[in-house]
């Protein structure tokens, strides 16, 4: 299960972020809870800027910036331009006479080596390992698994011809949802009605996940028996035996492989899979990771009346992925990424957050998701402690500062101060929002303060593949590459949300400028994008 990851940081006014993040944590209830909204939130006109304010002010914010960031080299200066002058005023002459007064001991010479020995010996013995992201790989679902609009619609009246109440709100909900025309779903679907069985469950887990494994062996060249580590996450289906199994059975795997598979957790599940891969890569040296996230659709698509239940249906698609992480020496320079922190939060101890996502019956007998109505507040708070938690370990010091000095001017002077929101493009160039809805990315962008650049991917991931779950994450990264802006040192955070209820986030940083890539799911299309995405879709 997840932990809920306490910062230990003199920063606990990041706890005080409640105010400033209300409106994100509305945006979570639309995304999930879309049968109790049906309204278009009505957009307020632009404010233009000011342009009366002096361009100074600008200049004046980076000056900051740059002063406070980089506060200790500019006092360090000072003190080595002093050293110098002083050795200059000294002359060759002093400063060799005073070296040659200093008395040096062999005994006294040689602890102190000894000590600095192992000074180095257990620091770099207790310095963790780094975890490279070597590369990765995204399913593309065929052609044949195209879901239209039109063709959504028409099973939907077919499936639910008793109840035309339950076909106008799928339609609602799609007209919103922000996806497109070639979003896809498993051949089981396509049949009317639909044939959920194991047979075909287990048939498209494995076109999903062999299909990314191939692609991931072709990228990196790794053969299956350098595998050491394996973990798949897929939240609703869990066969015996378990899809890991199915992994290591196809590509006859090592028999003394560590194999996990994690069901259950959620949207988010794709994050833990890389927190589990870490801590198992800082124990077992010299090692290879591939995780693997999917959900798979066909046991899940839900037949019963149940608004609360039907929503999903409306959102969720195939997609996979499959990852190769890495703490081998070799891929220092080959690999795409580094991980840099990792920061769960898990709200499981409050019943409450435990039940707002349930699976389980209707009255008639149909599984489906629950949604609860106290969804709102626990992913409002799931959000907050994530950002606070994150926020100390990658804002720059300027942020920090400008955030503690609001805190306190609003205790101490004015209450009615309005809340300084960090700014997170300055600890991030990249931005991979879980495409779990529209009204989630168009909030976080709002309260972020994020550019349309920033939320593209995640948007443009929406619009092509839906809601892929755990995996939709690594389609976005994949949208930045194809788009070539990926760059050395650029940093991305991926956030992602989960039943639990768990907010989840992963800071990858990039090792090298990616070239663009020559395959993967955005290659025939990634010429059409960014594309215009109306506010509602006429059916």
């Amino acid at each position: 299960m997840c932990l809920y990851i306490s910062h230990p940081s003199p920063l606990s006014w990041y706890h005080q972020l409640s105010s400033s993040q209300a409106t994100i944590t509305h945006s979570l209830l639309i995304s999930h809870s879309l049968q109790y909204f049906f309204f278009v939130c009505k957009i307020m006109p632009p404010i233009l800027p000011d342009f009366s304010n002096p361009v100074k002010l600008k200049y004046a914010k980076l000056g900051y910036q740059y002063l406070v960031n980089h506060i200790l080299y500019l006092l360090w200066i000072p003190v080595m331009v002093g050293i110098l002058i002083e050795v200059l005023r000294l002359g060759p002459d002093e400063v060799l006479s005073l070296w040659r007064s200093l008395h040096f001991d062999l005994v006294q010479i040689l602890c102190s080596s000894f000590l600095i020995v192992l000074i180095a010996i257990v620091y770099f013995m207790s310095k963790p390992r780094t975890i490279y992201l070597v590369d990765y790989a995204c399913y593309k679902p065929p052609v044949i698994c195209r879901v239209p609009f039109s063709t959504f619609m028409e099973h939907s009246r077919l499936i639910l011809k008793d109840n035309p109440k339950s076909v106008e709100f799928q339609m609602r909900i799609l007209e919103r949802s922000g996806l497109g025309e070639e979003t896809c779903l498993p051949p089981s679907i396509h049949y009317i009605p639909p044939k959920p069985t194991m047979e075909a469950a287990r048939g498209e887990a494995e076109l999903v996940i062999f299909s990314a494994m191939d692609s991931l062996f072709k990228k990196t060249g790794i053969k299956p028996k350098d595998i050491d580590i394996l973990i798949v996450n897929c939240s609703l289906f869990s066969p015996t035996p378990s899809l890991s199994a199915m992994i290591i059975n196809k590509y006859k795997l090592r028999s003394n492989i560590k194999s996990f598979n994690l069901s259950g957790m959620g949207c988010s599940a794709g994050l833990i899979s890389i927190d589990l891969a870490r801590d198992l890569l800082q124990v077992h040296p010299n090692a290879n990771a591939v995780v693997v996230s999917t959900e798979i659709i066909t046991p899940n698509y839900y037949q019963g009346n149940e608004r609360a239940m039907l929503l999903p249906n409306c959102l969720f698609r195939m997609g996979g992925s499959a990852i190769l992480l890495s703490n081998r020496r070799s891929h220092r320079r080959s690999a795409k990424y580094r991980l840099v922190h990792v920061v769960r939060t898990h709200k499981g101890v409050d019943d409450k957050a435990y039940r707002c996502v349930f699976e389980e019956e209707d009255k008639e007998g149909k599984v489906g998701i629950n949604l609860s109505k106290d969804l709102m507040t626990i992913a409002g708070e799931a959000l907050k402690s994530n950002i606070a938690t994150i926020g100390p370990l990658v804002l720059p010091a300027s942020e920090q500062l400008l955030f503690l000095l609001t805190l306190v001017g609003r205790k101490i002077f004015n209450p009615k101060w309005k809340p300084y929101i960090p700014d997170f493009k300055q600890a991030f160039e990249h931005f991979c929002i879980h495409a779990g809805g529209r009204a989630v990315i168009d909030e976080l962008q709002k309260n972020l303060q994020l550019s349309a650049e920033h939320v593209e991917a995640s948007r443009m991931t929406l619009h092509r593949f839906g809601n892929t779950s755990s995996s939709s994450l690594w389609y976005e990264l994949g949208y930045i590459e194809e788009k070539g802006r990926m760059r050395r040192g650029n940093r991305v955070w991926q956030i992602a949300f989960g039943s639990g209820f768990k907010c989840n986030s992963a800071v990858w940083k990039c090792n090298r400028t990616i070239k663009t890539p020559v395959d993967g799911p955005w290659v025939d299309c990634i010429d059409r994008y960014p594309v215009h995405i109306p506010e509602v879709v006429k059916l």
